[in-house]
Formats: structure tokens, sequence, C-alpha cells
């Protein structure tokens, strides 16, 4: 009997929250229906108030390196005439600015300056979003201005890294200071400085402005420590009504010690949301819409009572489901027994996992990586 009742207080609790969102579900459609915009116009409305878009992304998900490459033409016409890349070593801008304004479009540069940066990106939209810039600038006529791609990072060295995360290591591997206040200064010198706007591409955690990252952390109160020194949080701090952070749809980590791993936003409303409409691409607001009214119970409510979607970002990109969503090309040019050595020096972070031993290793290593597919499919799967 105590096991019956049990599962009937567990059904009785999940339908009494379905049934608590269900009008902000029944809101949002509505909403949606009337502010019906194109990922694409979405982007380009929200330039008339603010001069950086964050555009918080998953890793290696091909659709969303090929939509922004094709919003490179749209964005030059409304005045945007930059691309901010996290994967990219600013070093090398010199290098990326002549190939991307070359007469001829030369892939094994574009190859190279990603390999400088990150010896196991050997990811092709990224690289190919140099050829979309390059394309374009072949268009415009020899006295117009180029498009840019900005790389806002710079080449680390963890060839010094001991294994031992302590000040005085890490020091030795980001010998330029914390990528975060890195990438601050040189959207403040390259963008804010000279009165610019730019879009910019990076993954979802340095994209947080309003939000702060949350940690599990005993001396903090109620166990919770709150990070605010990410890449956009460093700009909404000194610049708040400059920037817009977006994020690109993708399935959040759980709660910890929650199964499954991956959930789907908004404890799946998003998804539910968008197949009524048909899965239709959109970009909408979180900000004071019913869409930013749905509540999220993944990691990102740690240490927030009520979390709810624009808590995190301001606006929303919606491609494709979750499930729909496809790896990057792995380009199989860019790692060889010619570089492999200088690779296997400064593979970054061997935390993430074992260093690889061989050219065979590494390689499998990043197949394994690349593949967003199977690693989707545990999202929402009990």
């Amino acid at each position: 009997m105590k096991i019956i009742s049990l599962l009937f207080i567990i059904i009785f609790l999940e339908t009494t929250l379905l049934i608590g969102q269900q009008p902000f579900v029944d809101q949002s459609i509505k909403y949606l229906q009337v502010k019906n915009i194109s990922p694409q116009n979405y982007i380009l409305d929200k330039f008339s108030n603010a001069d950086i878009i964050l555009l918080a992304e998953d890793h290696r998900v091909k659709e969303n390196l090929d939509f922004l490459g094709r919003l490179i033409p749209q964005l030059y016409r409304k005045g945007i005439f930059t691309i901010g890349m996290e994967f990219g070593a600013y070093e090398d801008q010199n290098v990326l600015d002549s190939l991307v304004t070359a007469e001829t479009y030369n892939e094994n540069i574009a190859r190279q300056l990603m390999f400088n940066y990150n010896p196991g990106w050997a990811f092709k939209e990224y690289m190919d979003l140099y050829k979309y810039a390059w394309a374009f600038n072949k268009s415009l006529k020899k006295n117009e201005r180029k498009f840019k791609i900005l790389n806002l990072s710079y080449k680390y060295n963890w060839t010094s890294f001991s294994g031992q995360r302590t000040p005085e290591n890490m020091k030795l591997v980001f010998y330029n200071g914390n990528t975060e206040a890195f990438r601050f200064k040189i959207i403040e010198k390259e963008i804010i400085k000279k009165k610019e706007k730019i879009l910019i591409l990076t993954g979802d955690v340095h994209a947080f402005t309003k939000y702060k990252f949350p940690y599990y952390d005993y001396t903090s109160p109620n166990f919770v420590r709150f990070d605010y020194n990410y890449f956009g949080n460093l700009i909404y701090t000194k610049y708040p009504k400059k920037v817009f952070s977006i994020l690109l749809h993708k399935p959040f980590y759980n709660y910890p010690n929650k199964k499954p791993l991956l959930v789907s936003p908004a404890n799946g409303r998003i998804e539910q949301i968008m197949n009524l409409l048909s899965n239709q691409p959109i970009g909408f607001d979180l900000n004071n819409t019913p869409l930013g009214m749905l509540p999220d119970s993944s990691y990102y409510s740690m240490g927030y009572p009520n979390f709810k979607l624009s808590d995190f970002y301001d606006g929303y990109i919606f491609l494709k489901p979750i499930k729909k969503l496809t790896s990057c090309t792995i380009d199989s040019l860019f790692l060889n027994d010619t570089n492999w050595q200088h690779a296997y020096k400064n593979i970054p972070d061997p935390d993430w996992r074992p260093k690889p031993q061989s050219l065979a290793e590494y390689w499998k290593q990043i197949y394994d990586f690349a593949d967003i597919v199977k690693y989707y499919e545990k999202t929402d799967e009990q």
C-alpha cells in the first residue's frame, strides 16, 4: 500500500506541475503566432538596440555554424561588419584578415589558423566561416569596407601544464590572463571604443550576461556560490545597455544526481511548443514574454528558486528540434604525421579526457567528441 500511495503522490505532483505550466504554453503559442520572426531577422532586429550580441552555442552543431555563415550578407547590409569567434588566436588576426580579403581563398591557411589555436578543433564548419566571409568580400567593390572575422582568444601554452591546477601553474598555461578578461579587452578595444557592432559566437557559459553560474559550495549561503566573471558577465557589468544574449536551442545538463544526463529546455516545453508550431525556425525574446516565464529545473536552476528562462538569456533561437540537429563535418586533412608532434605537445585541457598517445588515438577522440547526434540521443531518455 505504501508503494501505491507513493506512486499516486508522484503522479499527482507531476500532473499538477504540467497543469500549472499549461497556461504559459498556450500563451507562448499565441505569442509566437503573432510575433513570427525568422532567426535571421530576429538577430538583425536586436541590433537596433544593442551593439554586442552574444550568440550562445553548444559546440560542434552544424546547423548553428551554417546559419551564422549565411547571415553575413544580411549583417553587412545592417551595418554590422564583424563576427567574433571564440575559436581563434588574436595573434593570428592579421593573417586571418589577409585570408578573408585575398584574391584566392586558401584552405590550408584556414586550417593552420584553427590548428594554431586548438590542434584538435578539426571541424570544417568553423573554418568555413572564414570562407563565407571571403566569398562575401569578393562580391564587394574594391573600395568598399570588408567583412571581418575577429578572433577572441590566444594561443594557450598547454605544454607547460603539469597536471595540477594551481594559480602558479595555470599562469603558465594562460600567460595572457584568463580567457574571459582577455576577450573582454579585445571587445573594448576593437568594438566598443570604435563605436562598432558585433555578433559573437561563443560557448554558452561565456555568453552569460545577467545570469550568474552556480556551483555547490559548502561555505556559501544555501551551499551555492555564484560565478559572475564570464566574458558576457564582464561586458554586462560595465556596458549593460550595449549587450544582448541569445541562446541557440540546445539540451541542458540535468540537475545533479538526477537522470537523464541531458534534458530539454524549460522541462521540455520549448520542444512541445515548437512541435505544435511545425518546428518552424524562429527567434523570440525571453524578457517579458510568456516563453520567458517557462520554468526550468535543469542544472542552471541551482540556487535559483522558481527559476525560469528569462532569468537565463535575453533571447532564444530555435532552428531544429534537438534530436534533428547534426554534427559538424570532420576535416580529415587537419591532422597528419607532419603536425602530430606539435599537436601532441599542445593538446588542450588534459582534464577533459586522457591525453592520447598516438595520432590514431587522437583522431578517435575527435570523432567521438564530434558525434553530437549520438550525444543528443541521451536527451530526456530515462
